[in-house]
């Protein structure tokens, strides 16, 4: 370090004077004095070292929040669009959010559609990096909350709009899931449905297909139906209990879900980065691949009408 080769040379120099002059004692507080400013000269490199480390991590956050500004897609006001398959067959096959209005719905919202896969499907849950808190009362999963920015933002699109969705026509549910080890697994249901408020936006859905097995019917062994089998349950939260066991099971698992006695699936729980210990089993939970304890890297819900066929252009 120059600093440092500089105030040896000096000290060597009154060394040399100290011998030649009997002025020693000077010397010496020459080498305090100089030991004083290389400590000062030291302390504020370290100082612009780390300035420089945060503006360079600033920088990346907003070069990676510019690039997600625009995943939001505006089509205008020309025609109002009931989901996903709708926008991919009127030509747009980019994904990214869109404004839809289902049928039925006294309201346009925005949702994401993925036009993988064959397009076409309207994304209603994603988690993919534990950014936003799942652990939220009625209120909260009935409108919707999340990025509805990002792209791979984490989001619930609310329990209204999911009624509204697929209740105006036959619907295939996918789900799409990830660990941390690089894995990927599907699994799809047919005829998925949402009931609507009155009747606590109870689920039902039929014939499984997939990789990732069958944790939402508990398809996976006829014994465990009674505890495992998410379909007519009614959503449940922790301010409003509508599971089958004898406490909340939306409390202990600190998500909203369709929970029975409790579940064998939860792909709303807490974000915790694979293997995790707890005091319930409230990761991401999908039983049939990695069972209760471990909490899955990434979860895309997604429907689409099970008579899609894509518009060849």
């Amino acid at each position: 370090m120059k600093i440092l080769k500089l105030f040896n040379f000096i000290l060597a120099n009154c060394l040399i004077m100290a011998i030649g002059h009997s002025t020693l004692q000077s010397c010496f507080q020459e080498q305090l004095r100089l030991k004083a400013q290389v400590r000062l000269l030291e302390y504020r490199v370290k100082q612009q070292q780390v300035k420089i480390v945060r503006l360079l991590q600033e920088k990346e956050i907003q070069y990676s929040d510019t690039g997600d500004e625009n995943s939001v897609i505006d089509l205008g006001e020309k025609r109002q669009y009931a989901d996903c398959a709708e926008i991919y067959n009127d030509g747009h096959k980019r994904s990214g959010f869109y404004k839809m209005k289902p049928l039925q719905s006294p309201s346009q919202f925005l949702a994401y559609c993925d036009m993988s896969e064959g397009g076409g499907w309207t994304v209603f849950q994603r988690r993919s990096d534990g950014s936003q808190k799942f652990d939220r009362v009625w209120a909260d999963y009935e409108q919707g909350f999340g990025n509805f920015i990002s792209t791979n933002g984490e989001y619930w699109l609310g329990n209204k709009n999911l009624h509204w969705l697929t209740n105006q026509g036959n619907y295939t549910l996918r789900i799409d899931l990830s660990d941390f080890e690089g894995e990927r697994r599907i699994a799809q249901y047919k005829h998925f449905r949402v009931a609507d408020e009155e009747s606590s936006y109870q689920l039902s859905c039929g014939e499984y297909s997939g990789t990732a097995g069958d944790s939402l019917t508990g398809g996976f062994h006829p014994e465990v139906k009674w505890w495992a089998d998410h379909r007519g349950m009614k959503f449940s939260t922790r301010d409003r209990d509508n599971d089958n066991y004898e406490g909340n099971c939306a409390e202990e698992d600190t998500a909203g879900w369709w929970f029975n006695r409790c579940h064998s699936s939860n792909l709303n729980g807490v974000y915790y980065k694979g293997p995790y210990t707890a005091k319930t089993d409230n990761g991401i939970v999908w039983y049939t691949w990695h069972g209760w304890w471990y909490s899955l890297k990434s979860v895309v819900m997604k429907v689409r009408p099970a008579d899609f066929e894509p518009n060849v252009v």
